[in-house]
């Protein structure tokens, strides 16, 4: 049982030193945090943000590895009244920048390998300080610089409607947009999660934390729910298969939150069944899993891997197969408890039995709309629509048939393909770019460009990659490039991406 949730979700700390104070929070390697330590340092960090003399709701980036520095910097950041802006840590010059700029940044948290890139982006926006946890260039001031380790426990500012965290996502063309998600939002997607059966993370659990918490999966469903149940959570910087699945077995972890890529991986190894001794719930969200997948760790580890549905601007979770009496191949499941989904036509009318709809959801996990005013957030009634197609079948069992038709999905990360696009058609030899989303067998989708040359140019395809990967994260960039004559319009001038998807088998 927890108590009731707090307005702030910095409070989970507090209440999580209160009553399990000497419980290890957060293991990393050999090396690990009781609640008690991690209350303090939160206090210790937001006494010291407080100092700044930043105003209430201020946001500050955060570009972190799944490191103690991640969730010490983040709840600090909530209990000192700002705003948490997480940050992809691959993220390129121009993709750093367009974050804090978009979103007003005073500050950016960062690391001794991020610290290049923020400070060229900080370069073009006066108004931004970049702070590295661990040695510091010039230019920056330090993490360990702002904790004042003598300060009183810190009030925590703010909570409920007040903004928490601004993440960049959503949008299925041009730059990415911040979904503002309150605390409210947050703190009520983990209550909801708090009433599946069975019960998603208690305080026994030992939680694998490998997802990025950069990202509101790892963010909420994980750090989130650790920090509710006081439970113990093990961080992985980096995803490794043989490495996380020794982690598991040294850490005899309980809960494995993962994502389609891993289970990809593990389930090729010999020692996964002996790895997952001690597993007693294995989640997968952010992209479909596939069928055979899911059969094949069933059979090697006598586990059901339970997969979700969910939206960053949901904080995040909507349906799982937990909430089905089996875990169907395929399936998203069906809403968790306190979301309400239906599935609509175009004109917003539900549509009749076993026909395909949009996902459309109302629910306390809904955020506020996008960075800074609001727009495109639910509407009046409180519905928002996901973009994303399913239909129920005749157990009431949702699945997926379709997503935003230009988003594509790369382990569960987000590309717009208009993002891509702009920097391809940016190199001097290619006349016209298109891309598309295609099916990957570790990833999920990977990213297909179709580029057309200008007239007597000569580009290979490793040289189109490379161009991209100089202004885009590696996620980001194509795999697969193929050169056309000319790409299909609509009578408008648009490039047509469905008879592109139609050519392409996509």
């Amino acid at each position: 049982m927890t108590s009731p949730a707090p307005a702030n979700l910095s409070g989970l700390v507090r209440e999580a030193a209160r009553t399990a104070g000497e419980r290890a929070a957060f293991v990393l390697a050999d090396a690990q945090l009781s609640w008690a330590e991690v209350d303090r340092r939160v206090d210790a960090l937001a006494a010291g943000l407080v100092a700044l003399g930043l105003p209430r709701g201020a946001r500050v980036g955060l570009q972190l590895e799944n490191t103690f520095d991640f969730p010490v910097v983040y709840f600090a950041v909530l209990r000192a009244g700002l705003v948490a802006v997480p940050v992809n840590t691959g993220y390129t010059q121009a993709e750093l920048t367009h974050c804090l700029q978009d979103s007003g940044a005073a500050l950016l948290l960062t690391t001794e390998a991020g610290a290049a890139t923020g400070l060229a982006a900080a370069a073009d926006l006066p108004d931004v300080s970049v702070v590295v946890a661990g040695a510091a260039p010039g230019g920056a001031g330090t993490l360990e610089a702002l904790f004042l380790d003598d300060a009183a426990p810190v009030e925590a500012v703010g909570g409920g409607e007040d903004l928490a965290v601004v993440l960049y996502t959503s949008g299925t063309s041009g730059r990415p947009r911040g979904a503002m998600l309150s605390h409210r939002a947050l703190l009520g997607n983990l209550e909801q999660c708090d009433r599946i059966e069975p019960a998603v993370t208690t305080d026994d659990d030992v939680v694998l934390l490998v997802l990025p918490l950069f990202h509101i999966y790892g963010l909420n469903a994980g750090l989130g729910a650790v920090a509710r149940h006081a439970a113990t959570g093990v961080l992985v910087e980096r995803f490794d298969p043989v490495e996380s699945l020794e982690t598991i077995r040294r850490h005899a972890v309980t809960n494995v939150v993962g994502a389609p890529p891993m289970y990809v991986a593990w389930s090729t190894l010999p020692d996964v069944g002996d790895a997952f001794s001690t597993v007693r719930l294995a989640l997968c969200g952010s992209a479909p899993l596939p069928s055979a997948v899911l059969s094949r760790v069933l059979d090697v580890t006598g586990h059901h891997v339970f997969e979700g549905y969910g939206l960053t601007e949901t904080a995040p979770v909507l349906t799982t197969t937990l909430m089905s009496p089996a875990a169907k191949p395929d399936s998203i499941g069906r809403p968790i408890p306190g979301v309400e989904l239906r599935l609509v036509d175009e004109h917003g009318r539900e549509v009749e039995a076993d026909d395909p709809g949009e996902i459309s959801v109302r629910g306390v996990n809904l955020f506020s709309g996008y960075w800074p005013d609001g727009a495109g957030g639910p509407d009046a009634d409180g519905w928002f629509a996901t973009g994303d197609v399913a239909y129920a079948d005749v157990d009431g069992d949702l699945h997926l048939v379709d997503r935003r038709r230009e988003l594509i999905l790369v382990s569960g990360f987000n590309v717009y393909p208009r993002e891509v696009e702009d920097v391809l058609v940016a190199h001097p030899d290619i006349e016209e770019a298109a891309v598309l989303g295609v099916a990957h067998p570790y990833t999920g989708e990977s990213v297909k460009a179709l580029v057309v040359l200008r007239e007597g140019a000569d580009l290979s395809a490793d040289e189109v990659i490379a161009h991209s990967a100089r202004s885009l994260a590696r996620f980001k960039c194509p795999t697969t490039v193929a050169f056309v004559d000319a790409l299909p319009h609509s009578a408008t001038g648009k490039v047509s991406k469905g008879r592109l998807r139609d050519a392409a088998g996509a």
